[in-house]
């Protein structure tokens, strides 16, 4: 079962982060916090096999699959990059630092994550096959995360309309 939570705490976190770097660069705009956004979303696509199973894709495809790459930092990068080349070239170095800005704040929150084992997933791979110590901070089903990424989206929601009002 997906953890609405926990993929809300992933878009929000990256709804906050664009939103500073909005304060602080002019340059930004919706569609740049909206990559940061993407970007902090974009490893749980590997939820995908949920709709669409590793046997059923391999059986499509006729080559072996798994959806799980995308979940660490090759699968990051490349989700990056085709992200990047949807858009005019003169865009591209920008949306990809900030979709990858994005998808490192997923894989600091999935790594506070509690594990059983203490270890967390090869966040690296295939770079590393490292398993960093688990933080044991909370569960992908804690509410309370979603909560407080909420109210910090709410925040600087504010601030960012406090800001317009003033100019």
């Amino acid at each position: 079962m997906i953890a609405v939570a926990d993929v809300l705490t992933h878009v929000l976190v990256g709804y906050v982060l664009g939103m500073v770097l909005a304060f602080r660069y002019d340059w930004m705009r919706a569609a740049h916090v909206t990559i940061v956004m993407v970007g902090a979303l974009a490893p749980d696509f590997v939820k995908a096999e949920i709709f669409l199973p590793d046997g059923l894709m391999q059986y499509l495809l006729g080559i072996p699959f798994s959806w799980a790459p995308l979940h660490t930092l090759g699968g990051t990068i490349l989700l990056g990059l085709l992200t990047a080349l949807l858009l005019a070239p003169e865009y591209r170095r920008q949306a990809f630092a900030l979709f990858l800005l994005g998808a490192a704040s997923h894989h600091v929150l999935d790594i506070a994550l509690m594990n059983a084992t203490g270890r967390s997933y090869a966040v690296f791979w295939p770079f590393l096959d490292y398993r960093p110590p688990a933080g044991g901070l909370y569960l992908s089903s804690d509410r309370w995360p979603a909560v407080v990424s909420g109210l910090a989206s709410v925040a600087v929601w504010a601030l960012h309309r406090y800001r317009g009002t003033q100019g």
